[in-house]
């Protein structure tokens, strides 16, 4: 079977090759991706149609200012099954923007919409990759960290003041 799958992915192998540079994204993963959405991104004009084709996208019922379930619609069954495969083994990667964006996810809205987020965003990336030809850069995992390091500050000082302590901040003498 494997020599099967083989011989129709050899045209593919740079596209392959590609998709292995994103976090939990192995050989048959990738092969996988490529026969379920194609190496052929024109077909989906922006990448929100790709994840909305694919089903990665949450549902949006609203009426009358009620909301109702936010299901994600049917896709394709191989897909959800080998990014969600993907998304397991990136959560699990030290150092790596994917795991991070799992980690801030996970407490506010639980596994199985983090790990959705996080099959989103390989799908995402899938889509850049396959469109322009480059490698897979990753943000990092301390990402969020960076991006708004006053809110982080604040929301620790918060919790160390909820525990009694009092906080004083000083900022550290700048290395030279």
């Amino acid at each position: 079977m494997t020599e099967a799958i083989g011989e129709q992915i050899a045209p593919f192998e740079q596209a392959v090759e590609l998709l292995c540079t994103i976090p939990g994204v192995q050989r048959r993963t990738a092969e996988v991706i490529i026969a379920e959405i194609g190496v052929d991104m024109s077909v989906f004009p922006t990448d929100k149609q790709l994840a909305s084709w694919a089903g990665m996208c949450p549902g949006n019922d609203q009426s009358a200012g009620k909301r109702r379930s936010g299901k994600t619609r049917k896709g394709s069954k191989w897909l959800d099954w080998a990014l969600e495969e993907a998304a397991m083994a990136a959560i699990r990667t030290k150092d790596v923007y994917l795991a991070a964006q799992y980690a801030r996810l996970r407490p506010r809205r639980g596994h199985k919409k983090a790990l959705g987020a996080v099959k989103h965003s390989i799908l995402i990336a899938c889509w850049h990759m396959l469109s322009t030809g480059e490698l897979y850069v990753d943000l990092g995992g301390d990402y969020f960290r960076k991006r708004d390091p006053e809110r982080i500050t604040k929301r620790l000082v918060a919790q160390l003041e909820s525990l009694g302590h009092k906080v004083i901040l000083e900022e550290l003498p700048q290395a030279a």
